[in-house]
């Protein structure tokens, strides 16, 4: 049985995953690789904890999605779609910007 480790235990990734509606517009998180990896890891503290998390997103079959989720939602804190919080800002503005020329 595959197992990852929290930081207070270890849980088996069959439980870890949570059933999910797939008609809702969130469907697509059952799908993301942050779905094996303990929330705390995208919600981190400082820039190293921002690093680990965009190695999780890189390779992400979702990432794209997730981005445009946290940005049409305005979601402040962390990681979502490979992007911190300041990312997301700038690109917010950037769109801004270029529907205004």
């Amino acid at each position: 049985m595959a197992k990852f480790t929290s930081r207070s235990k270890q849980i088996p990734l069959e439980t870890a995953h949570v059933p999910h509606d797939p008609d809702s517009a969130t469907a697509w998180m059952a799908d993301g690789n942050c779905r094996l990896h303990p929330p705390a890891t995208f919600f981190p503290s400082d820039g190293v904890g921002v690093d680990r998390a965009r190695k999780i997103c890189k390779d992400c079959p979702v990432i794209s999605t997730c981005l445009e989720f946290a940005l049409e939602e305005r979601i402040d804190h962390g990681v979502w779609g490979g992007c911190s919080e300041r990312e997301r800002r700038r690109i917010l503005k950037r769109r801004r910007v270029e529907a205004t020329v």
